[in-house]
């Protein structure tokens, strides 16, 4: 099988010397004689080779061990692979190394207070002041240090600071309500919680006193609070609190506590749209090697480059662009809005930053591609190397308006992966052609497949997205899974030994893959399994659908089931029997009969996740008939009343008819 997708990219002639994984396979051909002809003869070396793979990785970047690894790979099997047993580092010694300390690391744009600029001098002076803070506070390795921050600096303070000593982070954003926050961070007992006062949101001023106060009342172990006077300007604001200017007044030595490579380094949380969200935990050395790989060889950045993609600090794409420390460049940190006055700020923001490598969720592409924005026409973005879309599928007509936009100059491209593994799977490669709707290839040391039910490898054919050997930062666990029963459930109960992640892919017979949708949302209709991109990428196309979300309500007798199609029209347009019917035709024509719903329902707005994911199995089971509440958190929507037109259809659905 082929994809036949439009190509919108392909690499110039010098691509091999000019790209920085083109500069790594020259390297191995000099150091370890391995000649590779092209990407996919790199990509089988480094799966086939894992431990002589991460090797490399480890001396190519220079990863500094306090204590050598005793081998590169112990254990193997999956979950229980052990990588570098016996090494100690830490990851915050990584993030705070460089020459020159007037570089800018960290460029801050707010809504709630004027532009500032970090630079790595700053950001070792404070890390070791806030470092001695919490030691002489009784903060150690293995206790939680916890945070309820935005995207500002004193967040990578923190967060470095924490490191440093072997203690644990993780961090809500202060958007979340107090419920969402707790949910999170109340699974983990910290002994140390950073704060702010409130927050600007466009126009809105939001305070967050009394928030903090109920946060606090609820964490009884929490022994010291840290409060960042970002809305008030009052270092008295949180009542009880220690100042943030006071916490990192007194000089310091910097200093960074070796700690074996799977010590724990932080807690990131699954989106939470079932349950509790799942508190997943990543060790020190598996984020560094995977993280300095990703952003190096993948996302092709450099020393001097400045990374921009709008990510609140819940996340992984937070974790993912303060690491931009470890190849010598910088991130924009960008707190607000991201569509205050308009849709064009984001944009607008990375022209003034001066940004070279732009990353952006795929919903907002798509929604720029739909609105007709001329970013490079409206503002100066000739600094912009690479385009990165993530989050979710981007449907082919955002690549193609990418490319019209920027031109053969910068590479445009989709990576997928996960807050599970805090980095990707699947992804463009500087090195190949990007085609509209299809990631070119597998990441390096990712030996991704899709499977079939009964656990064969497909190619050309849907299946099952599963990795099936072990890499340096998949999860050490979830905290509190004292057995790891709940881990193991989590992702290798279907396939023992193979990580399922829970997409459904279609790889071709070079790598290239197209992300359909999650498994479990998956429609199957007589015994035919469809993707709901399929649907998204026809139906979205139309001028007058602003978004789309479907779902397939299953029959218990084995029939057809219900197909049910839901539509936010554009503005100025309506759902009506003209919209219904133009949808009905284009699906029939571009896809088949099977694919035309049952029913088309206009609604005031999709429900999606923080990160840009439509909620299609948390609506499905509304549709089901359960509580809205047991089935999404209110914390972990983009807008919490989305929910509402599906809520009062159920409900009709449900009704008694007369």
């Amino acid at each position: 099988m082929h994809f036949d997708g439009e190509i919108v990219w392909t690499p110039g002639p010098d691509a091999r010397q000019a790209t920085n994984v083109g500069r790594y396979m020259d390297w191995l051909e000099r150091e370890r004689g391995l000649k590779l002809e092209g990407y996919h003869d790199l990509w089988r070396w480094s799966v086939d080779e894992l431990p002589a793979f991460w090797e490399s990785i480890v001396r190519y970047f220079g990863i500094a061990f306090a204590t050598p690894p005793e081998k590169i790979l112990g254990a193997t099997g999956m979950p229980g692979a052990e990588w570098f047993p016996g090494a100690t580092l830490n990851f915050a010694e990584h993030l705070l190394r460089g020459d020159d300390p007037d570089r800018v690391v960290v460029h801050a744009v707010s809504q709630t207070r004027p532009t500032t600029e970090l630079t790595l001098g700053a950001l070792r002076e404070q890390v070791a002041a806030l470092r001695a803070t919490l030691a002489a506070r009784g903060v150690g390795p293995g206790d939680r240090v916890c945070a309820c921050l935005p995207n500002i600096p004193e967040t990578l303070v923190a967060f470095l600071a924490t490191a440093s000593l072997g203690a644990i982070w993780a961090v809500c954003p202060p958007e979340f309500g107090t419920r969402s926050v707790l949910d999170r961070l109340g699974q983990l007992s910290p002994k140390a919680l950073f704060v702010v006062d409130g927050y600007r949101y466009g126009d809105a001023v939001i305070d967050r006193r009394d928030a903090v106060a109920e946060l606090r009342a609820a964490l009884p172990t929490v022994e010291t609070t840290i409060a960042v006077p970002y809305l008030h300007d009052d270092p008295a604001a949180i009542p009880g609190a220690v100042a943030w200017d006071a916490a990192v007044a007194t000089p310091a030595q910097l200093h960074a506590d070796p700690v074996a490579f799977d010590h724990p380094l932080w807690v990131v949380f699954s989106s939470g749209t079932t349950g509790l969200p799942k508190p997943i935990v990543h060790g020190h050395g598996g984020a560094l090697v995977e993280l300095v790989k990703a952003l190096s060889l993948h996302h092709d950045m450099r020393a001097g480059d400045r990374l921009m993609f709008f990510t609140t600090t819940g996340w992984m794409m937070w974790n993912v662009s303060i690491a931009t420390l470890l190849v010598g460049a910088s991130y924009v940190a960008v707190d607000g809005n991201p569509t205050h006055p308009d849709l064009a700020q984001q944009w607008r923001t990375a022209a003034e930053a001066g940004v070279t490598n732009f990353g952006a969720g795929s919903a907002y592409l798509a929604l720029c591609s739909k609105a007709g924005l001329t970013p490079t026409r409206d503002f100066d973005l000739r600094r912009v190397r690479t385009l990165m879309a993530s989050g979710s599928p981007l449907p082919a007509h955002a690549y193609r308006w990418i490319a019209e936009q920027f031109g053969p100059a910068v590479f445009p491209y989709a990576a997928s992966g996960g807050t599970d593994v805090i980095s990707g799977f699947v992804t463009g490669v500087p090195l190949l052609p990007t085609r509209a709707g299809t990631m070119a290839g597998r990441f390096l040391g990712v030996d991704a497949h899709a499977f079939d039910p009964e656990g064969r490898p497909v190619t050309g054919e849907l299946g099952e997205l599963v990795i099936t050997k072990p890499m340096p930062s998949m999860p050490i666990g979830f905290w509190g899974d004292e057995d790891g029963s709940v881990y193991r459930s989590s992702y290798f109960d279907t396939y023992p030994g193979v990580w399922r992640h829970g997409d459904w892919v279609v790889f071709d017979e070079h790598g290239e893959s197209v992300i359909v949708g999650r498994s479990d949302a998956t429609l199957n209709r007589g015994g035919v399994r469809l993707g709901t991109s399929e649907f998204y990428a026809q139906v979205e196309a139309l001028p007058a659908v602003a978004d789309a979300l479907v779902v397939h309500l299953e029959d218990a007798d084995g029939g057809l089931g219900e197909l049910l199609l839901f539509v936010q029209p554009a503005a100025g347009a309506v759902a009506d029997d003209a919209l219904e019917a133009e949808i009905r035709s284009v699906l029939r024509t571009a896809l088949s009969p099977r694919h035309v719903p049952d029913r088309i329902v206009g609604v005031h707005a999709i429900p999606r996740t923080l990160t840009g994911k439509k909620l299609e199995v948390p609506v499905k089971r509304i549709l089901q008939g359960a509580p809205p509440e047991t089935v999404v958190s209110p914390g972990a929507l983009a807008d919490p009343d989305a929910l509402d037109d599906f809520v009062r259809f159920a409900e009709r659905r449900a009704a008694p008819t007369a």
